[in-house]
């Protein structure tokens, strides 16, 4: 699911669509913009016969993670979420960067340019550090055994 009014939307779709084709998996993207689009997105999951769902990254998105957990567990829709906190909120699995990292660096970006650093001059910095969080709870709801090596690779599991 992919927020249109997102302008990463359309680089992530492209790249979404070239995994799943290297994989030799077919995807489908549906989009979303308001509360009202995502409820409907999701009454139409059961004549798609939808089986998994991966959530793209968007704040509006992580503003409305309860309703993406409790959507997921209504109609048996696996989910897996770029950010952390829709598995606190008790989501399935997330695998994305680490929001906790981005804001370690931002301050040291900040420090750097209270420093008298020009900003002009600061490199980009490309996210290095990716985490997976795991609800062994929602796992259960769903009846899914979560594979030890997964649990092992895992950077927080909730239970």
């Amino acid at each position: 699911m992919v927020n249109p009014d997102n302008p990463n939307a359309d680089i992530d779709t492209a790249e979404l669509q070239n995994a799943a084709r290297t994989l030799g998996q077919s995807i489908s993207f549906v989009k979303a913009r308001s509360e009202a689009e995502i409820d409907a997105v999701f009454a139409t999951f059961g004549e798609r016969r939808v089986s998994a769902l991966l959530v793209n990254t968007d704040p509006f998105f992580l503003a409305r993670r309860a309703q993406f957990v409790a959507l997921a567990a209504r109609n048996g829709i696996i989910a897996i979420y770029a950010q952390r906190e829709f598995v606190a909120g008790g989501g399935l699995i997330s695998y994305g960067v680490s929001l906790a990292d981005g804001y370690r660096q931002v301050g040291l970006y900040a420090g750097r340019i209270l420093k008298g650093e020009r900003p002009a001059d600061l490199p980009v910095v490309q996210p290095t550090k990716f985490e997976i969080v795991i609800n062994l709870k929602t796992a259960k709801t769903f009846g899914l055994d979560v594979p030890p090596t997964l649990l092992a690779r895992a950077d927080e599991v909730i239970e």
